[in-house]
């Protein structure tokens, strides 16, 4: 069951002991189709170009990796912002639903539907499925509609269906609870765009590798910038960890990289009120994979909590519950309040509103001793604009 590359999963999905894929009946052919497909289509030669092409001239890739000069200041060591704020629909996510479209054109499949938290993974699915003229369907809870309105109106206006989620805590989990419903009743025609690396094998595999851009970029921008591929830290924060996965990917097998995840620790890890599922998660099952998940003594989700919308889900993505428990990845939390006053200095000292999700990155630099020469690289994964309702009642 072990892998011996962390980028790697076993034949079957695993990372170490997490993974694989558990999924009903109904559901075998698609991810079978997939598990045996997925790498075939992904690395053929007009895939790849055609992936490039719109990374580029769409996407607008590369992002910036920007040198933090005021914030670096303020720690006394070198921080960079690989800036995937920068990106098309505002977030990392657009890298993977770009990657989803094409795998699905090259499937069949005439529909997609999605799951989304912050919004950022609908509006980037919405946004694909327009370009290529292709039917979205986007399950969100009800209480993340409330909270992230923009992104919703975004992704009515661009022809998106949004579904609202309305059982349990009315958020990610439960929006994607709703997604796995629908792949179940449509097997045939419609693809399910997963938009972290959760999920039945293949996702989390899949999703990484499309997110991977993120750090191969890193690695040839650093040595342009300081002469060196391969910075002291990467931090990125985590709620099912698919920029994480990203920023990690082509660092993951250099082990003088410090990997550092970074959770929502809500009211505070302890409060009852947290998605620091690391600290609070034991092994299970959810939605299609084994991993590290909140859960009672009777195998029952405990409802998360987060101000991110992003981060507010029980689990954790395979590969990094393999990160965490192998001692291979450092997992820090950052509570609401410290994230919201981590947004508003990142602001004043750079001049970049970050979306909550990424403000979790920030907020536990203090908590680590970085050295005058360390390379730290922060992955700004999105922008606050969907998150100024927030931000506003703050000022």
């Amino acid at each position: 069951m072990q892998t011996t590359s962390y980028q790697r999963p076993s034949p079957q999905g695993y990372y170490g002991r997490f993974g694989g894929a558990y999924i009903p009946e109904m559901l075998h052919r698609n991810v079978e189709e997939l598990q045996e497909r997925y790498l075939g289509i992904m690395y053929e030669p007009s895939f790849q170009e055609e992936f490039r092409s719109l990374l580029q001239d769409y996407v607008g890739r590369p992002t910036p990796l920007f040198y933090a000069r005021r914030l670096s200041k303020q720690f006394d060591t070198n921080i960079w912002l690989k800036r995937e704020d920068l990106c098309h629909t505002g977030a990392h996510k657009i890298n993977n639903t770009v990657g989803q479209i094409l795998l699905a054109e090259r499937l069949g499949k005439k529909r997609i539907i999605a799951e989304t938290g912050a919004g950022q993974h609908g509006v980037a699915t919405a946004t694909v499925c327009a370009l290529k003229g292709v039917e979205c369907i986007v399950y969100m809870g009800e209480k993340d509609i409330e909270r992230q309105a923009p992104n919703v109106a975004r992704m009515k206006m661009l022809g998106a269906k949004v579904v609202p989620a309305t059982s349990g805590s009315k958020t990610l989990k439960d929006a994607t609870n709703e997604a796995i419903r629908d792949w179940i009743n449509h097997p045939l025609d419609t693809h399910y765009i997963i938009g972290s690396v959760v999920g039945p094998h293949p996702y989390p595999d899949m999703v990484a590798r499309f997110q991977s851009i993120i750090s191969e970029e890193m690695r040839w921008q650093l040595k342009e910038k300081t002469g060196s591929e391969l910075p002291t830290h990467v931090m990125a924060c985590v709620g099912g960890g698919s920029n994480a996965a990203g920023a990690f990917y082509h660092f993951l097998d250099e082990p003088t990289v410090q990997l550092i995840a970074v959770e929502a620790a809500g009211h505070g890890v302890q409060s009852g009120l947290s998605a620091a599922t690391t600290q609070l998660g034991t092994p299970g099952i959810l939605h299609g994979s084994k991993s590290l998940l909140m859960q009672t003594a009777d195998g029952q989700v405990v409802e998360p909590h987060s101000i991110s919308a992003g981060l507010d889900y029980p689990g954790i993505g395979p590969l990094h519950a393999h990160l965490f428990h192998s001692g291979r990845g450092t997992f820090l939390s950052a509570t609401d309040d410290e994230a919201l006053q981590a947004a508003f200095d990142v602001s004043r000292l750079e001049g970049i509103i970050p979306a909550l999700e990424t403000a979790h990155a920030f907020a536990v630099l203090h908590q680590k001793k970085f050295g005058g020469d360390d390379q730290v690289v922060i992955c700004l994964s999105g922008r606050g604009d969907k998150d100024l309702g927030t931000y506003m009642q703050h000022l």
